[in-house]
C-alpha cells in the first residue's frame, strides 16, 4: 500500500493515517498510546478522510481501523474532564457525525482490532460491515457516565438488534465481547486477534476487484433509504433502478466478460 496525504488539518496529521492499495483506502485512527481516544481535530480529519475517499475515483472500498490494540476508546478523557463547554466544543460538526459513513456512496468496512467505547461504538457501527478480533469489545458506557444515547445510536441500535437488546446495551453500558456482538448482529464476523485488518482488507479487495461500484453504491443507498419507508415505496424505487440498470454499461460488461472467460472491468463512480 502507498501513503496518501492526509486530508485533515495540520493538527491532526499524526492522528489519522491513510493508505491505498488495490482499490481500497485504509483510514486508521492513530493515537495508539490512548487506544485512539478521539480529539476534535482527529474527528474532523477522520470525516475529511472518509469524504476524500468517497470522492476519489481510484478508491472503490474504504476500510477503517485503529492503530495498536484498540479501535477507539471514546472521547479523550482530557476533554471530558475540562467541563461542559470543552465537551460542547469537541462535538463533531453535524456533517462530521460518526454515522457519516451511511451517507457515503462507497462501502465502509470496519476492522475492529480492539475495544470500541462510547463515541468509538458510534464510529464502529457507522460502518457498513464490521469484522472484529476475538478480543474486541463494544461498550456504550453512556449510562455509567450520566449521558444519553449519543450520535443517533438510539435510532441505529434498535434497527440492528431490536429494541430490547438495544435498551439492554444502552441501559447497562456493559462491555459486549466480539462473539456476543456477532450473535446479536452487531458484527459480521469474528476472527483471531491480529487478523481483523487482514480479513477486512480481503473482504474489501474482493469487492473492489469483482463488483460494480455503481451496483454497490445503489445497493447501499437502497438499504439505508428503505429502513425508513414502506414496501410499496421501496419496490417502486427498486423497479426504477432495475430498469435503468438493464441499459447500463456494467451489465453489458459483465455479460461480455463472462462470455470471454475474463474478469469484468467495471467503471469507477463518477466524481
Amino acid at each position: 500500500m502507498t501513503n496518501t496525504p492526509d486530508p485533515g488539518d495540520a493538527a491532526a496529521d499524526d492522528e489519522i493515517m491513510v493508505t491505498d492499495g488495490d482499490g481500497v483506502r485504509v483510514v486508521t485512527l492513530n493515537r495508539p498510546a490512548v487506544r485512539n481516544a478521539m480529539t476534535a481535530s482527529m474527528a474532523r480529519a477522520y470525516a475529511a478522510a472518509l469524504r476524500a475517499a468517497d470522492d476519489d475515483p481510484a478508491v472503490r472500498v474504504i476500510v477503517v481501523t485503529g492503530a495498536g490494540t484498540g479501535f477507539c476508546a471514546g472521547a479523550d478523557l482530557a476533554i471530558l474532564r475540562a467541563g461542559a463547554d470543552a465537551i460542547r466544543a469537541f462535538l463533531p460538526a453535524r456533517e462530521d457525525y460518526p454515522l457519516l459513513a451511511y451517507r457515503l456512496r462507497k462501502p465502509v468496512i470496519a476492522a475492529l482490532n480492539g475495544p470500541a467505547v462510547g463515541i468509538g461504538v458510534a464510529y464502529a457501527l457507522g460502518s457498513d460491515i464490521r469484522i472484529a478480533a476475538e478480543s474486541a469489545t463494544l461498550t456504550t458506557l453512556f449510562s455509567r457516565m450520566g449521558l444519553v444515547a449519543e450520535y443517533g445510536l438510539s435510532w441505529q441500535l434498535p434497527r440492528l438488534v431490536g429494541p430490547q437488546a438495544a435498551l439492554d446495551l444502552l441501559f447497562t453500558g456493559r462491555s459486549v465481547k466480539a462473539t456476543e456482538a456477532a450473535s446479536l448482529g452487531l458484527v459480521h464476523r469474528v476472527v483471531a486477534d491480529g487478523t481483523a485488518l487482514g480479513a477486512a482488507l480481503g473482504y474489501a479487495k474482493d469487492l473492489a476487484a469483482a463488483c460494480s461500484p455503481a451496483s454497490l453504491a445503489a445497493m447501499k443507498a437502497q438499504v439505508y433509504a428503505d429502513m425508513g419507508r414502506g414496501l410499496d415505496e421501496a419496490m417502486a424505487d427498486a423497479l426504477a433502478r432495475m430498469d435503468a440498470s438493464f441499459d447500463g454499461p456494467d451489465l453489458a460488461e459483465a455479460l461480455t466478460a463472462r462470455a470471454s472467460g475474463r474478469p469484468a472491468v467495471f467503471r469507477p463512480l463518477a466524481t
